[in-house]
């Protein structure tokens, strides 16, 4: 499919008005009150951050003035109308407890072209009876290519807990946008990452683009069981909480928290077999 032409440069002020459409698009209204997405992660090609790089702040600043003014706005004037709901009790948007929680990044997708916006943010909710017990997480992804805009909703739930298959050496267990998953470490050199076309990957990690299509590299010494990390990204890795050196093997402990891009945790742990 031939992707759209890009109308114009990317402008501060589209990337403010795109995170108010964004939050417009996310909101869920409860019976009492209406959620909006409280974290907003907002991409951007590589030429349009270096050029707008020094007055990030402000934009951010801003952006949190105009969500603020937003939720104002609606809540003052008739929210089920300009929602298209039923009338019903007061639903008035809430703003989230620990404030709108925005940050701008790079987007490292090889096919992402100046002049792309796309901004990805959730918000956490109560359980619903359709999606069964436990909470839930609402992931809004809006986009704006070549000037034309799009959205997409999903409504995760975490899975039960998949039971590990002996002579499995690890154990990988962590939550992506799919939810919540485990995989097991059965060969000696594993690749994780979002993988896509031309990058294999083992473990394919539903994310945000902060996580590369190949982010880390895992190999088990079969002499010894111990295991290895190599971190192949481009915005880095960690091991509990401490940097992983970039195109270098580090020994792994036998249970550790690895993180990828400040934005995923993958929880590991070696099992008897391994």
């Amino acid at each position: 499919m031939d992707r759209p032409a890009t109308a114009a440069p990317i402008t501060a002020r589209d990337i403010i008005l795109e995170i108010v459409r964004n939050m417009r698009e996310g909101l869920e209204p409860l019976r009492y009150t209406t959620l909006p997405p409280a974290i907003f992660h907002v991409y951007l090609h590589p030429d349009d951050m270096d050029r707008l790089r020094a007055i990030v702040p402000r934009i951010v600043e801003e952006a949190r003035r105009a969500l603020d003014a937003e939720a104002e706005s609606l809540n003052r004037a008739t929210l089920a109308e300009k929602l298209k709901l039923a009338r019903r009790d007061e639903a008035k948007i809430v703003i989230p407890e620990g404030g709108w929680q925005i940050r701008i990044l790079e987007n490292t997708d090889a096919d992402a072209a100046p002049g792309d916006l796309e901004i990805r943010s959730e918000l956490a909710l109560p359980a619903k009876e359709d999606y069964g017990t436990g909470a839930l997480t609402k992931r809004i992804a809006t986009r704006r290519l070549g000037g034309v805009e799009s959205t997409k909703q999903s409504y995760d739930a975490a899975p039960p807990a998949s039971a590990v298959p002996s002579g499995a050496f690890a154990v990988i267990e962590y939550e992506d946008n799919g939810g919540r998953k485990t995989f097991a470490v059965t060969k000696d050199e594993i690749v994780a990452g979002r993988g896509g076309r031309d990058y294999w990957t083992d473990i394919k990690l539903d994310t945000l683009p902060d996580v590369s299509r190949e982010h880390f590299r895992l190999r088990r010494d079969p002499a010894t069981g111990n295991f290895f990390l190599t971190d192949v990204s481009s915005l880095g890795t960690t091991i509990d909480g401490a940097k992983v050196p970039p195109r270098q093997e580090t020994p792994l402990p036998a249970r550790a928290r690895i993180g990828l891009a400040g934005v995923l945790i993958l929880e590991f742990r070696t099992t008897p077999h391994g």
